[in-house]
């Protein structure tokens, strides 16, 4: 065997490689066949996590909610909102411009707004991190309020950092509706590219797949994204908090273990993110707390037409897909749903795709009846127990020691 040690590196690695076989190298499992599809579109966590720490630490920003009256902090977040209001519209201008035909010299007609834009962006880079600092320090003190704190700090602290989200490619199983694996992609994925990618992973992979934007990463700092709805962002920012919050008990660790114990997760962080955000709002904005949420049409409706609710039609589309799928009938499942989009479609409400994976995401956040959810008996049985808790805190600590929804019914039973 002499003759190897004077061969060439890469030869003699090619004759190991050639030596051990195919068998070894196979890619078996479903996240790691879905990463070498994906993965030319990754999401870079590292960079994005060094860049958002470099921002809380750099500038001694943490802290500096202590050096601002309460009405000072509050205007600081009236005028973030503002900003970011008068930003979208600003650009929407700019796209109207661009978009029209009857404008010779765009670029001309929009020179003015381009300046607005700049000075807007520059003046909301200017107050953002204090924007952050702000709301971080209301929402620690809801967790005070609420008994999530250990000597008045909440562990881990409230960190959060808004920013352009990335996308999330969704994976679920054909012949059922339950969530296999996800992938984060960059945030400038175009729509094209995402079909694209969806297409290529329902091909190789014999799955259902679908990118969706997220409102919310429970990285840390979380990621959120940017928005001038307070009562949307105070939500959000307590929501991605306690997955952080749960990260070190049972039900936190355990988050991908079962599709169950996801939609537990969610739907705990979603109560939990809906009373500390109200409270925030009650506290420090209360003309917020008062406000409706709207609710968004692509296009408007004939007001004489009977109003559609969404939650109700999209709860039956759920259920008679899961009902097709447990017949076995794969193909007229998938087409039922393709032809519910087009209903939604036609009363407003601008959705790509219906597939298992859209039910898989979005039934997995079931805290409000109805929906996406379906017939799904996981999300009933958390608000109940919320409902039978005495406190925010009493539920947490419950919800959090479970690894499994055997668990919570278990639990059911017992305050029976």
């Amino acid at each position: 065997m002499r003759w190897l040690a004077r061969l060439p590196a890469y030869l003699l690695i090619t004759a190991l490689l050639l030596l051990l076989g195919p068998a070894s190298f196979q890619i078996r499992t479903l996240p790691e066949r879905l990463d070498l599809l994906a993965r030319p579109q990754a999401f870079d966590y590292t960079s994005w996590t060094i860049n958002a720490l470099w921002v809380k630490f750099s500038h001694g920003i943490l802290g500096s909610p202590h050096y601002f009256a309460p009405d000072q902090q509050r205007a600081l977040t009236l005028e973030y909102l503002k900003l970011v209001d008068e930003l979208n519209r600003v650009k929407r201008e700019i796209e109207i411009i661009y978009a029209d035909p009857n404008v010779a010299n765009p670029r001309q007609a929009a020179a003015a707004f381009q300046v607005e834009q700049e000075l807007i962006t520059r003046r909301l880079a200017e107050i953002s991190p204090f924007t952050e600092a702000v709301l971080e320090f209301q929402i620690s003190q809801a967790a005070d309020y609420y008994g999530l704190t250990l000597g008045g700090q909440p562990f881990p602290h409230v960190l959060y950092h808004v920013t352009p989200l990335p996308q999330n490619l969704v994976v679920s199983r054909r012949d059922v509706i339950q969530q296999e694996t996800s992938y984060l992609l960059n945030p400038d994925l175009t729509t094209e590219q995402a079909e694209a990618l969806e297409a290529l992973a329902d091909e190789q992979l014999g799955v259902s797949t679908l990118v969706v934007p997220v409102g919310g990463i429970a990285l840390y700092p979380t990621m959120v994204m940017r928005t001038s709805a307070l009562d949307w962002l105070a939500e959000v920012i307590a929501h991605e908090w306690i997955h952080v919050y749960l990260l070190n008990k049972p039900l936190g660790r355990n988050y991908s273990t079962t599709p169950e114990l996801r939609t537990m997760n969610e739907t705990v962080a979603s109560i939990a993110g809906k009373e500390i955000g109200q409270w925030v709002l009650e506290q420090y904005y209360p003309e917020y707390a008062l406000q409706q949420p709207v609710r968004l049409h692509l296009r408007p409706t004939d007001q004489d037409e009977p109003a559609f609710d969404f939650r109700a039609e999209m709860y039956e589309t759920r259920v008679i897909a899961d009902r097709l799928l447990a017949e076995g009938k794969i193909d007229q499942a998938e087409a039922y749903m393709e032809a519910r989009r087009l209903v939604f479609w036609n009363n407003g409400y601008a959705i790509r795709k219906i597939n298992q994976a859209y039910f898989a995401f979005y039934g997995a956040y079931a805290d409000t009846p109805g929906g996406a959810a379906g017939e799904d008996p996981v999300g009933p049985a958390v608000r109940a127990l919320r409902e039978r808790s005495q406190t925010l805190k009493e539920f947490l600590d419950i919800m959090g020691e479970m690894d499994s929804f055997e668990d919570l019914l278990l639990e059911l039973e017992k305050s029976h």
